[in-house]
């Protein structure tokens, strides 16, 4: 059965890794008719059943809506053509199921006169049922897409007519997921800060994560917990862990994260909030995990921090300080390790270590990679993969001079690997014959892109 998508003028890159993803997690297949380009607004495709194009309506983030396809060409003749070949799907609405029609297009403006003209072409279908423009049985729709001309200047129906596509349908299901946009949105959350992810991206991640009830889901930079909530939504149990605390707490009790995620009514799927280095982390058993999804601190708002001192301790600070921790005193504070910059580049690649410890075999580790536009090689992902771990997604939010890629790793073996001991690399200096656009980012990205390159 064909079916026509009409996706969201928003992310492109991510259209369809978030349909794989969708369709992976239940366990069907999605055949991409025609040319598959995720550039364009509209997508035809091959499912086995109806109820398949019904998930990727509800789950889906990106889906506008779903029509069922009748026809597609590059000129109404060929429509009507294609429209009249497929009488068997639309014949049983004839003799009494009301119905609506409507014309629309994407980067231009129909004028009512030619939407009128449209629709009365169509009068061949010789539908005896009355039009209903509230409650309609059907609704048929007619979309043409015209060529991107955002930045010309034009009359308001300049070009009319000049579509390069045509489609036609009926109206299977409007898109649901795309409500969930608002109910995240961090400006109605209880509990936020500066770091906090953007819902639609967020919600985008736990889709790439396989979020399902059952699912236990490790998020090893918690922050404000942006990723937990759309997790912890779509029925997965949720763990988190940060260097630092205070972010997971926040001002007054219960912790901020819990107080946000009882406003969305999923508090009990947060397991527990635990403060930990991943380099030094206190998890015994590997395996334990679904997915993890995260969004590392790239050090534009806020810097990586691992345990350890810029400077080492002079031997008479050492001994100073060895004396004094183990005679301690009555009111001594609590001990506060130190830290020191995480490399985002080391950092990336102890994250797929620890992922290849702890995730089940088919899990997945979900995150966000800064890149510098310019430099950006395939080569920088595939740089830091260990044995076992596989490339399944990387799609790009483009902001020019740099942009964020969300990388989907998936672990591909069954072998219980041990905890690896993530070493305190030295980034400024590499054994490697290739430097990936990622590393010194945080560098690259405050001495401005235009000015370094110059």
């Amino acid at each position: 059965m064909r079916y026509l998508v009409v996706f969201a003028q928003a992310h492109n890159d991510f259209r369809l890794p978030e349909l794989c993803s969708v369709a992976e997690l239940h366990a069907f297949t999605i055949d991409f008719y025609g040319t598959c380009d995720p550039t364009r607004p509209y997508m035809v495709l091959d499912l086995a059943e109806e109820a398949h194009a019904q998930i990727l309506a509800r789950r889906c983030i990106l889906v506008k809506s779903v029509y069922e396809y009748y026809a597609d060409g590059s000129s109404y003749d060929q429509l009507h053509e294609l429209t009249r070949a497929n009488r068997g799907q639309w014949e049983k609405y004839i003799p009494d199921t009301s119905f609506r029609f409507n014309v629309t297009a994407y980067n231009h403006k129909i004028p009512q006169s030619r939407q009128r003209c449209v629709v009365e072409s169509f009068a061949y279908m010789g539908f005896l049922g009355k039009i209903d423009m509230k409650h309609p049985d059907i609704v048929l729709a007619c979309f043409e897409e015209y060529l991107d001309r955002h930045e010309t200047t034009r009359a308001k129906y300049d070009g009319d007519g000049d579509f390069i596509h045509l489609y036609f349908g009926k109206l299977l299901e409007e898109g649901s997921a795309r409500s969930l946009i608002s109910k995240f949105d961090v400006k109605k959350r209880a509990y936020f800060g500066n770091t906090s992810m953007e819902a639609e991206v967020s919600l985008l991640m736990a889709n790439q994560s396989l979020a399902s009830p059952g699912k236990f889901i490790y998020d090893p930079f918690m922050g404000t917990g942006s990723m937990a909530y759309p997790t912890a939504h779509f029925g997965a149990f949720v763990f988190g862990s940060d260097i630092d605390g205070r972010q997971m707490r926040g001002k007054g009790n219960p912790p901020g994260v819990l107080r946000a995620a009882a406003q969305y009514g999923i508090d009990s799927r947060i397991v527990d909030l635990c403060t930990f280095d991943v380099t030094n982390h206190p998890l015994r058993c590997g395996g334990l995990f679904d997915a993890i999804v995260t969004d590392p601190p790239y050090g534009v708002r806020a810097g990586a921090k691992r345990i350890g001192r810029k400077q080492e301790l002079s031997p008479a600070r050492m001994e100073s300080y060895m004396e004094h921790r183990q005679n301690p005193q009555p009111d001594d504070q609590p001990y506060i390790p130190p830290t020191k910059p995480y490399e985002l580049s080391s950092l990336v690649a102890d994250l797929v270590l620890l992922a290849r410890y702890l995730l089940k075999c088919g899990g997945r580790l979900v995150f966000f990679l800064p890149t510098v536009t310019e430099d950006y090689s395939e080569l920088d992902v595939h740089q830091f993969l260990c044995e076992g771990m596989e490339v399944v997604g990387n799609s790009l939010q483009d902001f020019g001079s740099w942009g964020r890629r969300l990388i989907t790793i998936k672990k591909v073996t069954d072998i219980q690997n041990a905890a690896p001991i993530l070493h305190d690399r030295d980034s400024s200096a590499s054994d490697l014959d290739h430097t990936p656009a990622h590393q010194h980012f945080r560098d690259k990205y405050f001495q401005g892109f235009k000015q370094r390159s110059a």
